[in-house]
């Protein structure tokens, strides 16, 4: 059962005629006949609308009871037992009344396409997430019922109902689509002309994108041309401000103008941990993002600015969309904003978009001053420096007594002052400058126990302090940071490396490659998470970690797409913007060892299928020939018997009974191998193991050979095997019909058996023509026979389903040259484990 199909009248404003063109619609299906049934439909008291559900059937609605009152709303079960053709259900954007199995129509209506149940639906223009705030300004009122864009983009087919302004409102005054005490004041508010041309404007764009979708999708079906360029990427920067709900919905209009645009809003957070934006307001952003189609993503940088423009390049985004800057104008003085250091630095493979919103220039707080890259115990040493360096220098010189001169005290304060840079970086450095250049003029330069500068050259060293300090600390921030980058980027290439040859190698396991994600990221859990179509729900293909994997991307800390159907999520902390470049090879290469198993995996059963092929095509090369050779025979001795004008002797009787008796021996060692076979090939042989004398097990198996034809050498002090008696007598059996068949008239074949370490062997030796040491191991296999073998030989089943029956008991069966001539067939059997008696303790004698 496939998936309905569905259908939207899609309406510029109210009163346009959308029930009516989908009603009319359905009065056209089911003259054509078409089983057509009417779901639920709303004629608003419009006459001419309440005519047209005359002639079609309606499946009755169902009663809720909500506050007081008792309300309708569209049976699902009842139109899932009635299961029509086609289903008309209007106002596909309603709100169910609580208590429906559904809170919005929509979700009903897809449970019916689901249900393979084709769906013609309606919906005005203004109920699409997307445009909500667009229409609110055109007209002033909030759509409080809406739909999210991407339901509707996926309907099969989107009619545009649409009629001129001046149309509508005449069609309003004639009391066709309002009650005569309304129409006036909608006429007034809603309904005003430039309202309804901004409308039927919007309207007329969003289906022409959708047209543009299908005219590519149509081009690259048919290979019409080459559709130029990629798919819109448009990344949204969000800060948790009142802004980003106008950013997400201008984001989306933007992907919309192109076919197949994706939007990815993204929050950057600095990993102080100290969140500037509001939980609940980024909650509700995700909420309004994932429900218009886009994904959120939540990463850390401690460079906004240059974590944004990382994860969007690493995204192979193509636009990036930003709010006006909401700091006040004397703001600036403190830097430029991430919206023009992201503009900036872009570059020219990405436009960036700053849109205007209500809350810009209005002010927010300070930007907090970037954490240090040089560790703790380090800021800590170089304060120590910066601070009590000074100090102790003053305090050592004055105990001195002084007198080296100013040259040697300064010298000795720059070094300090240098020792506090290469320590702290820039903060120490310049408090180390600030302390030493006033203890100095304090205590060692004339006037002496004085803050006064009297000599111009005093100044100039209290500057030189500072830019030797700003100097010394600019490099080794620099230096620090080149080295944090350096051993990043060692680690990022190290762990591509491991991971790109263990995968080519194809020594990890999918289960392995998320355990070692997740320990290199150190995080909680990570899943693999994949569905079969771009709306359907999400399986877990595998998983790794000490928590339980999330079934969804949403609930996830991080979620890493890889194509539209397959997700990396992991949980456990929020990612830094450098770390989803890593993360992304990951996931690419987790994608390809999922699809490299499933491979494996259809390889295996494609080769099992060929096998079963090959067997059915023997089995029928059997029972054409071998089966019907002893057949024949039975079937001409017993005509003969029961031929009236022939008296036959006692003689020829008893040789044609026996001629029978042979036969219906044949048949039922051939069809026994064709049944065990069958039981090999499914699986269904399950071995009774117990502790078993060989010297129990053979005497029997060689109970149906001719006398003469086998000698028997099994000691009976030979250990105890583990196995199941009844196919061991049934594999010894067939490997010495086997071997007797292909012995020399008049040569017995040889039986014996000797313990080899922890097995015990059962060798079969013949002196017959022998095989060449390429098919000693095919002859094991279905249906195959070596050399020339001797009339009613069989179908080639009793070596393969011997060695069946002993693998199963975890024997083999192996065959080799017989010493002088020959075949040795070879069982080795596993030997049970020797217990030695427990001897009880003698008492001890009494004494004496």
């Amino acid at each position: 059962m496939g998936r309905g199909r569905l259908r939207i009248y899609l309406g510029a404003a109210p009163g346009v005629g959308k029930t009516y063109a989908m009603l009319a619609e359905a009065h056209r299906r089911v003259e054509r006949g078409t089983d057509c049934v009417v779901a639920f439909v709303e004629h608003h008291g419009r006459p001419r609308t309440e005519a047209l559900l005359h002639g079609l059937e309606q499946v009755p609605r169902r009663e809720i009871a909500y506050r007081g009152g008792v309300f309708t709303e569209m049976d699902v079960d009842a139109v899932l037992a009635r299961r029509p053709a086609v289903a008309l259900v209007d106002e596909l954007p309603h709100t169910n009344i609580p208590g429906s199995r559904h809170p919005k129509r929509w979700q009903d209506v897809e449970e019916l396409l689901t249900a393979g149940i084709d769906v013609i639906s309606t919906a005005n223009i203004q109920h699409l997430e997307s445009l909500g705030d667009i229409v609110e300004s055109i007209t002033g009122v909030r759509q409080k019922e809406t739909i999210p864009d991407e339901v509707v983009r996926r309907a099969d087919q989107i009619e545009l109902v649409d009629m001129s302004p001046e149309a509508l409102r005449r069609r309003m005054a004639h009391g066709n689509v309002y009650r005569p005490d309304k129409v006036d004041a909608a006429l007034s508010r809603y309904f005003r002309p430039g309202n309804l041309t901004a409308l039927r404007e919007l309207a007329l764009l969003w289906v022409a994108d959708r047209v543009d979708a299908y005219l590519n999708r149509y081009r690259s079906e048919q290979e019409v041309s080459a559709i130029r360029g990629s798919r819109e990427r448009i990344v949204v920067g969000l800060t948790g401000g009142p802004e980003g709900q106008t950013l997400i919905r201008r984001s989306v209009r933007l992907a919309e103008k192109g076919a197949g645009g994706q939007v990815l809003a993204v929050y950057v957070s600095r990993s102080d941990g100290l969140a500037s934006a509001s939980p609940k307001e980024l909650a509700v952003q995700r909420s309004l993002v994932e429900s218009l189609g886009g994904t959120f993503h939540h990463v850390k940088g401690e460079d906004i600015p240059s974590a944004l423009l990382e994860f969007a390049r690493g995204v192979d985004a193509t636009q990036i969309v930003l709010g006006a800057s909401r700091r006040r104008s004397w703001q600036y003085v403190l830097g430029p904003g991430v919206s023009a250091t992201v503009a900036h630095e872009s570059g020219p493979d990405l436009d960036v978009h700053i849109v205007t919103h209500d809350a810009a220039g209005r002010g927010r707080g300070l930007p907090r001053r970037q954490r240090t890259r040089l560790g703790g115990p380090r800021l800590a040493a170089g304060w120590l420096v910066g601070v009590a360096g000074p100090l102790l220098l003053t305090l050592g010189l004055a105990s001195t007594g002084g007198g080296a001169g100013p040259a040697y005290e300064t010298q000795l304060f720059m070094a300090v002052t240098v020792a506090a840079a290469l320590l702290g970086g820039m903060w120490p450095a310049l408090t180390s400058a600030a302390v030493g250049s006033l203890l100095l003029n304090r205590y060692f330069t004339s006037p002496v126990h004085t803050w006064t500068f009297t000599d111009p050259g005093n100044a100039f060293t209290v500057l030189v302090f500072f830019a030797v300090a700003a100097a010394v600390a600019s490099v080794v921030g620099l230096a620090a940071r080149r080295t944090r980058q350096a051993a990043r980027l060692r680690a990022e290439s190290e762990t591509l490396s491991l991971l790109a040859g263990s995968v080519l190698r194809g020594d990890t396991s999918l289960e392995a490659l998320l355990e070692r994600v997740r320990e290199t990221f150190a995080m909680e859990s990570v899943a693999l998470l994949e569905r079969a179509g771009d709306a359907g729900p999400w399986t877990c293909a595998s998983g790794a970690g000490t928590a339980r994997p999330v079934a969804r991307p949403e609930d996830a800390d991080v979620d890493m797409p890889v194509g539209d159907r397959l997700t990396l999520a992991l949980t456990g902390r929020v990612l830094p913007a450098e770390d989803r470049r890593v993360l992304g090879a990951f996931a690419a290469q987790a994608a390809v060892v999922l699809e490299r198993r499933r491979l494996v995996g259809e390889a295996a059963e494609a080769r099992r299928l060929a096998e079963g092929n090959r067997i059915r095509t023997a089995l029928l090369a059997a029972v054409s020939h071998d089966l019907r050779t002893p057949l024949a025979g039975i079937k001409a001795a017993v005509t003969s018997l029961r031929a009236g004008d022939v008296e036959w002797s006692r003689e020829d009787r008893a040789e044609l009974l026996a001629g029978i008796e042979e036969g219906t021996d044949r048949l039922d060692h051939l069809v026994g191998n064709l049944l065990d076979m069958s039981r090999l090939q499914t699986g269904t042989v399950r071995p009774v193991l117990r502790e078993t004398g060989l010297d129990e097990v053979v005497p029997t198996a060689l109970g149906g050979v001719p006398e003469g034809g086998v000698v028997s050498d099994i000691p009976e002090t030979l250990p105890m095997v583990t196995v199941d008696r009844g196919l061991l007598e049934r594999a010894v059996a067939n490997i010495v019909g086997n071997a007797v068949r292909h012995a020399p008239s008049g040569t017995p074949v040889l039986v014996s058996a000797g313990a080899v370490g922890d097995r015990v062997e059962l060798r079969v030796a013949d002196r017959g023509p022998g095989l060449p040491d390429e098919a000693k191991d095919a002859v094991f296999d279905p249906f195959r026979r070596y050399g020339g073998a001797p009339p009613g030989a069989g179908a080639g089943l009793g070596l393969a389903v011997a060695r069946g029956f002993v693998e199963a008991m975890g024997g083999t069966v192996t065959a080799e040259d017989t010493p002088g001539g020959g075949l040795t067939v070879v069982i080795a059997l596993p030997r049970t484990p020797d217990r030695r008696p427990v001897r009880p303790e003698r008492p001890a004698a009494p004494a004496a």
